[in-house]
């Protein structure tokens, strides 16, 4: 399949090799993404960089490739996601304003304070959820207060800003939100997760990212099929090992993603 997917794109920009080698990112970071809930940043993005892409290009093709994850991923689990439309909504709507005005100042502020910001901010949720044994592994119909509502839209809005501007770990924030304001367990907030943040929120700043940075068709076709393959493998995956898989893959990640976020802002204030 990728040897006539080559054929039908431009040789001269992509070899053969290069080709298998961003389809293979694409896979295995959106896998480890489908079953932890976010962080496919913390393999796709640095691997296009590395191979040439410049940054804004790098980071609307990223985004586009992940609306492909969330559409595998809520393809597969996508009976999971009838008794959570309502809040579905609410992440749709305060969240994509957000979207937007982070997808819009992202020229003008600057980028390792808030790769040092979300970095500490994934890294505590590691800790955290590493120390709650509990954590997501149940789900109960848990029906948050009016403050404690208020306190998740505001949240949701600030995350929206931070997925218009950066491309990592916003999944991960969004999942663990749901977990603690509904009781969700893992499964559950990760198929809303993939809905609303992989479909909409990504596609969303995807565009808006793009009108930055041209976005290469060439590169787009091996990522959207390596993205949404490894979506809907690591939710299948997900789904036959249950919330134990997902909570240890969901905290390594988080370790994960906050380490390399954290290193890139450091090694941005020393540069």
């Amino acid at each position: 399949m990728i040897y006539l997917l080559i054929k039908l794109v431009d040789i001269s920009d992509y070899s053969f090799f290069k080709s298998i080698y961003i389809f293979l990112i694409a896979f295995f970071s959106n896998t480890f993404s489908a079953i932890s809930g976010g962080g496919a940043g913390l393999l796709q993005l640095p691997a296009l960089i590395l191979s040439g892409v410049p940054y804004y290009q790098a980071v609307s093709s990223h985004k586009f490739a992940t609306v492909a994850l969330g559409l595998g991923g809520s393809l597969r689990n996508y009976k999971s996601l009838k008794n959570d439309i309502y809040i579905a909504w609410q992440i749709l709507f305060f969240g994509l304003p957000g979207v937007i005005f982070g997808a819009s100042i992202v020229e003008f502020i600057s980028e390792q304070y808030l790769y040092l910001f979300l970095g500490i901010i994934s890294i505590s949720l590691a800790v955290y959820s590493l120390f709650k044994s509990e954590l997501g592994l149940l789900s109960s119909s848990n029906e948050p207060n009016l403050i404690n509502k208020i306190k998740f839209l505001i949240i949701i809005f600030l995350i929206g800003i931070l997925n218009g501007s950066i491309s990592s770990g916003t999944g991960l924030l969004v999942t663990i939100l749901l977990i603690k304001t509904f009781g969700m367990d893992f499964l559950r907030a990760i198929s809303l997760t993939f809905f609303t943040v992989g479909i909409f929120w990504n596609l969303t700043g995807a565009i808006f990212l793009s009108k930055i940075g041209p976005v290469s068709t060439n590169l787009l076709i091996f990522l959207i099929i390596g993205s949404f393959t490894g979506g809907y493998f690591g939710a299948h995956l997900s789904k036959l090992k249950g919330n134990t898989l997902i909570k240890k893959t969901f905290t390594i990640v988080c370790f994960l993603v906050g380490f390399s976020l954290f290193t890139k802002s450091i090694m941005n204030f020393l540069s």
